[in-house]
């Protein structure tokens, strides 16, 4: 942000940040945070600690202390951004994005590095990753935020390794836990401070998952997520046997029920939903529909769609029933041929067109990402330490809602021009990157 524009807007930031004074006991933490948060708004090149502290003129040590020795409530300031999200920016059409990022880093003492898979350089390399959720509220032109993260942490090169944790200050008891069980925790973390999204969507790194699926449905989450072609399920639920017909011997383990029925040639079976969209007469025998997603440079982009209802596969390796009824949803980018699959819990009176705006509102995490590495120095953390790492995150989640929320009030509220996302060169005329645009309000 322009050091004038962040001057004009200081008495807004001081009324903001007081919200979380409660969340530090002491004055001099206070005087740190606010530090921080000014330091990540400014116009610094990098926005590591050091030229924060230095710009703010602390010797930089009072911001490293302030991220790993000072005895404040960091999971207050993050519920508290919650909260604040909660109650001024309750929408019922807002859409809960999960998606993770990946910050390249060189060494081995960094909580979480090793050689992974880095989506910023789409190949493997050193690295940490960290589960997200992003809030995308009033539309394509709406308030989009930050809203929760945690580190991912490597079962064998980590969580294995306790002395390695111990020495990255990572508590005994954060293991190593799967990015959709993280994603499940967040997700209850956010409902419990009365975040209540109506919508959620993700990647197909997500909905590969059944047991993740199945767990938005236990919590009552309505979702259009994107699968891939390998999972499985069917479109219409398999005859299933709740008891056995027949009294005889069985050898082994006894037999689990219900189970699906045992029919010549395994018609029953379930198959691959990219199998089903492309030869299932459910979606061959009816028309696709198209719809204006979107326009970029090239002009309309438009996407047709045609969808079925859906059974997911559920259970074991060996027993295999059916879920719930489910919307499978097959897209294809008319100029380009593009497939996408989707998975939606929404009931039947849910328009596809609706579905289709859900589904496509994912690019907006992708802003939220880059606007947090480029103007509020989300990735320029050089810390060694769990608990400091896990500040940062939390603290730039603070500055991002400060900066969308100034962001959004200045442009005031504009809906969306479409019933599904705008394009992203029209998002940039209503948002742009946010320091740009508040920089020049």
């Amino acid at each position: 942000m322009e050091a004038e524009s962040l001057v004009s807007l200081l008495p807004e930031l001081e009324n903001y940040l007081r919200r979380f004074d409660d969340c530090m006991a002491r004055s001099e933490q206070r005087a740190s945070l606010r530090a921080y948060v000014r330091g990540q708004l400014s116009d610094l090149p990098r926005k590591s600690i050091e030229p924060m502290a230095l710009a703010c003129g602390l010797p930089p040590r009072n911001l490293q202390q302030f991220l790993s020795l000072h005895g404040w409530n960091d999971a207050q300031v993050r519920d508290r951004v919650q909260q604040i999200i909660a109650r001024e920016h309750d929408d019922a059409d807002s859409v809960l994005i999960l998606d993770e990022t990946y910050h390249a880093k060189k060494g081995d003492k960094t909580p979480g590095v090793q050689r992974q898979w880095c989506g910023t350089k789409g190949t493997t390399d050193n690295c940490t990753v960290t589960v997200r959720l992003a809030y995308v509220a009033g539309g394509a032109c709406g308030l989009r935020t930050l809203l929760d993260s945690e580190l991912f942490l490597p079962k064998e090169t980590w969580s294995e390794d306790r002395i390695r944790c111990r020495k990255a200050g990572i508590p005994d008891g954060v293991v190593h836990r799967t990015k959709w069980a993280i994603a499940l925790e967040m997700i209850d973390r956010a409902r419990s401070n009365g975040v209540r999204p109506g919508w959620m969507t993700f990647d197909a790194g997500y909905g590969m998952v059944t047991e993740f699926l199945l767990g938005l449905n236990q919590r009552g989450v309505q979702y259009v997520g994107e699968v891939p072609g390998h999972l499985t399920g069917w479109t219409k639920p398999p005859p299933l046997l709740h008891k056995e017909l027949f009294t005889h011997k069985h050898f082994g383990h006894p037999r689990k029920f219900p189970r699906p029925k045992t029919l010549p040639g395994n018609m029953h079976r379930p198959k691959r939903v990219d199998s089903l969209a492309s030869y299932s007469p459910t979606f061959t025998k009816q028309p696709w529909q198209r719809f204006h997603v979107k326009n970029d440079q090239g002009g309309a982009v438009v996407w047709e769609a045609r969808e079925a209802e859906f059974y997911l596969r559920k259970g074991d390796k060996y027993i295999a029933v059916p879920s719930i009824a489910h919307r499978l949803i097959a897209v294809r980018n008319v100029l380009t041929g593009e497939t996408k699959l989707f998975v939606s819990n929404a009931p039947p009176s849910v328009p596809l067109a609706t579905l289709l705006r859900v589904a496509f509102t994912r690019w907006a995490v992708e802003r939220c990402f880059q606007d947090a590495k480029g103007e509020l120095g989300m990735g320029h953390f050089e810390v060694r330490n769990y608990k400091s790492l896990m500040r940062h995150m939390i603290l730039t989640a603070v500055s991002f809602l400060f900066l969308a929320r100034a962001l959004n009030k200045r442009r005031g509220e504009k809906p969306a021009p479409d019933d599904l996302p705008a394009a992203p060169g029209h998002e940039r005329a209503c948002q742009g990157t946010l320091g740009g645009l508040v920089g020049a309000a």
